[in-house]
């Protein structure tokens, strides 16, 4: 008996170039006795509502989605809100692609394909913020709003540079938020002009800035929140620090996180997952040990990105 595959992709994410392979990957999928339902996301959160709606419908073996972090999210969104947990593939095709770079998952389009159905099943771990799911950051502050505010056609044509240049336009007139932060026994009150928690190696495209001993199925994000720098110098200091990996600073709080509340004096926009999170002056955030499954190359060496055979 044939097994059932949800293939869930975003024909506009990255270059769409998963419209050059979209037939080899659905024949990749039919010859490994795969029967394969394919959906196209049309619009923001549309992957949720389809895998809600598949998943009230009938019962499918895997999930697999193509697109950017974006795409990743809403899927992952769909499985927590059904209460589903069945092996999800991904095959990424985004601008950045920040959680396939951690996962190790390749870079050609066909071979991560592979991965995703013939791969290694590895539960890992997905935060909450009040309430609603992120796969791997959740972010506050500086440059967290180019992602979502630059335009998809710029996204298309000049890759990562593009969230590079809606970055810098926004330095001249950088906001800081004045914030209580409460983790486990960690009591914080600063002003911050950024702030994440993720489970990442990469994050809007960068790598190594969230340090060196990243999991994702420990139950742990880490938390960084960078303080207001007063002048040029600090700021170049704090720039200093992320590229150095110097986490713990003057300049840096540095903290692994399970469970941490945030309160602010305004209502402050979050960055979830690359999108648009919403605005919250109270922010809890949760995170939940291996609460899903996800496929990664059965051959994947630790700081090797391996392309070739699964």
């Amino acid at each position: 008996m044939k097994k059932k595959l949800l293939f869930i992709y975003n024909p506009h994410a990255g270059k769409g170039k998963i419209k050059s392979w979209l037939s080899d990957i659905i024949e990749l999928f039919v010859k490994h006795d795969y029967e394969v339902t394919v959906y196209t996301t049309l619009k923001k959160e549309s992957g949720t509502k389809i895998v809600e709606e598949c998943l009230e419908k009938e019962e499918y073996d895997q999930i697999v989605c193509s697109g950017g972090d974006g795409t990743l999210n809403e899927v992952i969104c769909g499985l927590m809100n059904s209460n589903v947990n069945i092996p999800v593939g991904y095959i990424p095709s985004g601008t950045t692609n920040d959680f396939a770079y951690t996962l190790s998952l390749p870079k050609h389009m066909l071979k991560a394909a592979k991965v995703a159905i013939k791969g290694k099943e590895f539960p890992f771990d997905v935060g909450v913020i009040n309430g609603k799911y992120f796969t791997y950051t959740a972010a506050f502050g500086l440059f967290t709003d180019a992602s979502y505010e630059t335009p998809q056609t710029t996204k298309n044509l000049l890759g990562r540079l593009a969230y590079i240049l809606e970055g810098v336009k926004r330095l001249p007139n950088w906001k800081s938020y004045s914030m209580e932060i409460t983790c486990g026994d960690i009591c914080i009150e600063d002003n911050f002009i950024f702030g994440m928690v993720t489970s990442s190696t990469s994050v809007g495209g960068f790598k190594g800035i969230t340090g060196k001993d990243v999991l994702l199925d420990d139950g742990i994000f880490e938390g960084i929140f960078i303080k207001t720098p007063q002048n040029v110098l600090e700021f170049q200091s704090i720039i200093n620090d992320l590229l150095t990996g110097k986490l713990n600073s003057d300049h840096i709080y540095y903290f692994p996180v399970k469970d941490i509340q945030m309160v602010s004096k305004e209502p402050v926009p979050w960055s979830t997952d690359g999108e648009f999170g919403g605005e919250y002056s109270k922010i809890n955030i949760q995170i939940i040990k291996q609460a899903l499954t996800i496929m990664r190359s059965t051959n994947e060496l630790k700081g090797n990105h391996l392309e070739d055979k699964i």
